[in-house]
């Protein structure tokens, strides 16, 4: 966090000389010196919210018109922002942008020969609009061969890749120990099971499941899927978090 406080203040002040000794003083001197700037701040992958505190203090500290961007695995990071903020989810990117996304890692332009075609399709299928995963298999397939590409992809739907699988992992580490058992019971038995169904079932075992779904939700790891007839919440996971779930 001070060395955050010292790169935030250093940056904007255009000052390399200045020093943080300790969290608090940091915070003050945010305050007391950007206190009357317009500027655009991005803080990335914040994990926690007391680090947002540490460097935004109540969010209010700026000049007018200042803009303050975020990103964050965790919505309950953003919940103690107040009011005048707003939260964008991140979508699965669309077929189209999967094809271009993938082309350009795989093959670095948007044309290849028709054999790859069909195996192109297959693996976009696979990464289920994750780039992640687009980039990272885009990456390794690069100026291989047909049958190459034919192993990796039979491999891939056995064997997570290990880059991909690391980085999904990052949330699950993050989770309490009964959030990490809802989640695997979820991504190797319950996907797909009306909610309400699954909490009765998990409460049972002494997991607390309103409040772990709610955390998973929150964390992005799980999603509910609503279903007008009958009129049902359904769990659902993309199919790479749940690969990684059940390895």
């Amino acid at each position: 966090i001070i060395q955050l406080q010292e790169t935030l203040l250093s940056k904007i002040l255009q000052d390399r000389h200045l020093k943080v000794y300790n969290v608090f003083e940091g915070t003050n001197l945010i305050k007391e010196r950007l206190q009357s700037k317009k500027v655009l701040l991005i803080l990335d992958d914040v994990g926690e919210s007391n680090e947002v505190e540490n460097l935004l203090g109540e969010c209010n500290w700026f000049a007018s018109g200042s803009r303050v961007i975020i990103t964050t695995r965790n919505k309950q990071v953003l919940a103690t922002l107040g009011r005048d903020h707003r939260i964008y989810k991140v979508k699965k990117l669309s077929h189209c942008e999967a094809h271009e996304l993938f082309n350009q890692y795989a093959f670095q332009t948007s044309k290849y020969g028709e054999d790859y075609s069909e195996l192109a399709k297959q693996i976009i299928h696979y990464a289920n609009g994750l780039p992640l995963a687009l980039k990272i298999i885009g990456s390794d397939l690069c100026g291989k061969n047909i049958h190459e590409w034919k192993s990796a992809l039979e491999k891939y739907e056995n064997i997570p890749h290990e880059n991909i699988q690391e980085i999904l992992k990052i949330s699950y580490d993050g989770l309490e120990k009964t959030e990490k058992d809802i989640f695997l019971d979820i991504a190797c038995f319950f996907k797909g099971y009306n909610k309400d169904d699954v909490v009765n079932i998990l409460g049972s075992c002494d997991l607390y499941p309103d409040y772990g779904i709610g955390k998973l939700i929150d964390k992005c790891l799980i999603s509910l899927e609503h279903d007008y007839v009958p009129p049902v919440d359904s769990l659902s996971m993309h199919d790479l978090v749940q690969q990684m779930g059940r390895d």
